[in-house]
């Protein structure tokens, strides 16, 4: 960029040129995100004033979210915010940033939980506290557990429970599954987004992908450790005809139906996101023996 006079008009053109070069994903939707936070502006305001010129000041600092960028930091730690299930929820480098398809997994679990009267859900590996805020938004009357082994993930999980204002019904613990639970806790709803890709994978994913907490990742070899112990474990904490909703890898359908069988769900399942992919898995808590443990 010169010293001439920069436009939002000619800002937008110029990013979406550079990044279409150096190959980043979405350049014009990604240089228009950037520049609203820059700006403090919707999308829609830059198009309104796309003939405003840019100060030294932001001129500045959206070069220097432009070189963050091509580094391979994803634009949500740069922005610092992500929407998900209609809300926006606080995300950096301590937490992964949620993806479109796990707001599927949020409608199943609403399906479970009563709009008027008390439910218990719990949420686990829950880093942002997407899923967990999300069914608490969704359902006044409900109360949600969630918890994740990082520190720091618990930390801004609540940040994001006290922002959305449901704090008072979401309690965030920390620690290994199911291990920071109450012996008596139980719970209509068992969700969980656990790491999933096996360990051999993961130096193959974008710069970006790795950019996020290799702890909300890595599955182990073969991808399906800690879904292992989230398909047994649940067993112990869910209701009566409660549900288990785990997102899982788009080749793991066979051998997660094969885990949820052996583990004693019944209408075990797997189901395809928006995008025809298995990505998401199911099995219910029989009714006739109840909690196990």
């Amino acid at each position: 960029m010169t010293s001439e006079t920069w436009t939002i008009r000619r800002v937008l053109t110029w990013t979406t040129q550079h990044f279409e070069k150096r190959q980043v994903d979405s350049p014009r939707l990604t240089a228009e995100v950037l520049l609203s936070h820059v700006l403090k502006l919707g999308r829609v305001r830059l198009y309104v004033d796309l003939d405003r010129p840019l100060s030294k000041e932001e001129l500045g600092t959206f070069r220097g979210l432009i070189e963050r960028r091509l580094n391979g930091e994803p634009t949500q730690y740069l922005t610092g915010v992500k929407e998900f299930y209609n809300r926006t929820f606080k995300v950096d480098a301590r937490v992964l940033i949620p993806r479109p398809e796990t707001e599927l997994l949020v409608e199943a679990a609403l399906r479970m939980l009563p709009k008027d009267a008390p439910s218990r859900a719990l949420d686990v590996c829950t880093g942002s506290g997407c899923i967990a805020i999300s069914l608490a938004a969704e359902r006044p009357q409900a109360t949600v557990v969630a918890t994740d082994l990082s520190p720091d993930a618990c930390a801004l999980a609540r940040e994001n429970a006290e922002a959305l204002k449901v704090a008072d019904r979401v309690t965030v613990l920390q620690g290994d599954l199911f291990s920071p639970l109450p012996p008596d806790a139980r719970f209509r709803v068992v969700v969980s987004n656990p790491p999933y890709i096996d360990t051999a994978e993961i130096a193959t994913l974008s710069p970006e992908v790795r950019r996020e907490p290799k702890l909300a990742l890595d599955g182990g070899p073969d991808g399906l450790v800690a879904v292992r112990r989230v398909v047994t474990g649940a067993r112990r904490w869910l209701e009566p005809g409660g549900l288990l909703a785990m997102e899982i890898g788009e080749t793991q359908g066979p051998a997660v139906l094969e885990l949820l069988e052996a583990a004693g769900y019944v209408d075990a399942r797997v189901e395809k996101d928006l995008e025809r992919r298995e990505r998401m898995a199911f099995g219910t808590q029989p009714v006739a023996d109840g909690p196990q443990g």
